[in-house]
């Protein structure tokens, strides 16, 4: 059985148990916010400036303890808003950026795997992102282990598609055991969409297809270009564990630590 539960540091961890065979499986994810420009007014290859304003003066004064900003020369100035618009006017009444996420709750993984004998294991969960940014988010997961799946010595071998685009079909041989994860949702990245039979083709989003391990460099998983406030976007991660039908799966408490990005664009 697997379980996912989050902490009050947004720290998930979720367990996997299985007849003769125990796993363990803990799934760290951390946001990260950082505020980022969702428009500006000039740019080069090593700067952005997001606003500016026109002015008859200004000065910049610092000191240890302090910085201030002043200018001179602008009129009708200050906040305005009603149930359908803010406006903020002014020298450096810039926009600030809205980012939240919305992470599940507990997650079972079922059926239980066999040490011997071999077996299937699923388990996900929905992860619900927001913001009234204009350009949007993206979200990359990312492993802290290669495998991602391990126990001491012993491991889930990370998933190997066929080639280079995911692979529709999740696909173990007898003797292996792998570890993978495919994304569905709305705004998952073309990469993750297919056409009913294969994967990076195509505009669908097959329930439980295009499957892909989970390695330590970030993989992103979502892309969305515009904001998608009050309502949100869901993206739901599955994950899967298979023991084949020949494999011997060592008892011991299996493990991966997966980190979950979610930048404003």
């Amino acid at each position: 059985m697997l379980d996912i539960k989050n902490t009050t540091t947004q720290r998930t961890l979720f367990r996997i148990s299985a007849t003769g065979v125990s796993f363990a499986t803990c799934l760290v994810v951390a946001f990260y916010l950082l505020p980022t420009a969702s428009a500006y007014v000039a740019s080069s290859t090593s700067y952005r400036l997001q606003a500016d304003s026109i002015n008859m003066g200004g000065t910049l004064s610092t000191s240890t303890s302090y910085r201030a900003e002043d200018t001179l020369g602008e009129s009708g100035v200050g906040t305005s808003s009603s149930a359908s618009y803010a406006v903020k006017a002014g020298y450096q009444q810039m926009q600030s950026t809205y980012l939240a996420i919305s992470a599940p709750g507990n997650i079972t993984l079922s059926p239980s795997i066999l040490t011997t004998g071999g077996g299937i294991g699923n388990g996900s969960g929905t992860w619900t992102v927001t913001t009234d940014n204009a350009a949007g988010f993206t979200m990359n997961i990312r492993a802290a282990t290669t495998p991602a799946l391990v126990s001491g010595g012993d491991s889930f071998a990370n998933y190997t598609p066929a080639g280079a685009d995911p692979d529709f079909t999740f696909s173990v041989g007898a003797a292996t055991s792998e570890f993978a994860f495919t994304p569905e949702g709305t705004d998952i990245v073309q990469k993750y969409k297919d056409n009913g039979v294969a994967c990076n083709i195509g505009a669908g989003d097959t329930a439980s297809a295009c499957w892909m391990p989970l390695v330590t460099t970030a993989e992103t998983i979502v892309t969305r270009t515009t904001a998608n406030n009050p309502s949100g976007g869901a993206t739901t991660l599955r994950f899967r564990a298979e023991s084949g039908a020949s494999n011997t799966q060592p008892i011991g408490s299996y493990s991966a630590s997966v980190t979950l990005t979610v930048l404003a664009q």
